[in-house]
C-alpha cells in the first residue's frame, strides 16, 4: 500500500535485519493476539527487552500526572474484564466473555519473555485505561511492515465511557510515546496498528503526533500503520 508520506523511508520493502529474521523461527514467534502484541511481561518489568517499564517515571499531562503500572492479575483482572465486555471495546479487542478470557490474554504476555508488557494507565491516581507496550520488531507485526531494531508498539483502550470522546486518547498517546522515547534510548520510533474502521482511535494517534505511514492487511483486520519518529517528536 502506498505511504501517506512519500518523503519518508517507509516503503513496504520487507527486508528485515538479520537479528529480527532470526527471531521468526517457529519457536520464537507466537500467533498475534486479538487486540495486542505477542508474549511476555516478566523481562520487561524487571528490565530486559523493554527497559523496566515498572520503574518509568510519571508523565505530566494537561489532565494530570499519568503513569503506566504493569498489570497484576489478582488485583486488575476484574476491572479489565469489565472493560473488555464494553461493546465499544469488544468490537476491536475481541476479548468479551468471562474473566478467564481476559486472564488468558494477559497471562500469555506475563508468562513470556518480556517482549510485551500489559499495563494499567493511571491518571491522577485512578486506573482508567489499559495499555500494551511491546517490541514491534520482535512481534509477528514485523512480518507486515519494514521493521527496524527496537521499534516499540503500543495498544490502548480507554476503560470508562466518561473518559472517551474528550481528547484524552491523543493526550495519553503522546504521553506514552514520549515515555517510550525517553526511557528506551535504542528506540527510534513508536508504532501502532489500529483498525482502520476505528476512526476515533486513528484520529487520536494523529492528534498525538503519529503519522499515517501505510494501510496494512493484518490477520483479522485492515490496519492503519501509525508511526511517531524520535527525530520528529518535537515538530508536532
Amino acid at each position: 500500500m502506498p505511504s501517506a508520506d512519500s518523503s519518508t523511508e517507509d516503503t513496504l520493502d520487507l527486508k528485515l535485519p538479520p537479528e529480527v529474521l532470526a527471531l521468526f523461527s517457529d519457536s520464537a514467534v507466537g500467533e498475534p493476539t486479538g487486540g495486542g502484541g505477542a508474549a511476555g511481561a516478566a523481562g520487561g518489568v524487571a528490565g530486559g527487552l523493554l527497559d523496566g517499564i515498572a520503574a518509568w517515571s510519571a508523565a505530566e499531562t494537561p489532565a494530570g500526572p499519568f503513569r503506566l503500572v504493569p498489570v497484576v492479575p489478582d488485583r486488575d483482572l476484574a476491572v479489565l474484564t469489565r472493560w473488555m465486555n464494553d461493546p465499544a471495546v469488544a468490537e476491536f479487542w475481541e476479548l468479551a466473555g468471562e474473566q478467564r478470557v481476559t486472564e488468558a490474554h494477559v497471562r500469555a504476555q506475563l508468562d513470556g519473555d518480556g517482549r510485551s508488557v500489559p499495563c494499567l494507565g493511571v491518571l491522577d491516581g485512578s486506573a482508567m485505561s489499559y495499555w500494551e507496550v511491546y517490541r514491534a520488531d520482535l512481534d509477528p507485526i514485523a512480518r507486515y511492515y519494514p521493521a527496524r531494531p527496537h521499534d516499540t508498539g503500543v495498544h490502548l483502550l480507554i476503560g470508562g465511557v466518561a473518559d472517551r470522546a474528550r481528547g484524552l486518547g491523543g493526550t495519553l498517546l503522546r504521553a506514552v510515546s514520549d515515555l517510550v522515547l525517553d526511557h528506551r534510548s535504542a528506540c527510534g520510533r513508536v508504532i501502532a496498528e489500529p483498525d482502520l474502521r476505528n476512526t476515533p482511535s486513528v484520529a487520536a494517534f494523529l492528534a498525538a503526533g503519529f503519522r499515517l505511514s501505510a494501510e496494512v492487511d493484518l490477520p483479522g483486520k485492515r490496519a492503519a500503520l501509525m508511526i511517531r519518529d524520535r527525530a520528529l517528536r518535537h515538530r508536532v
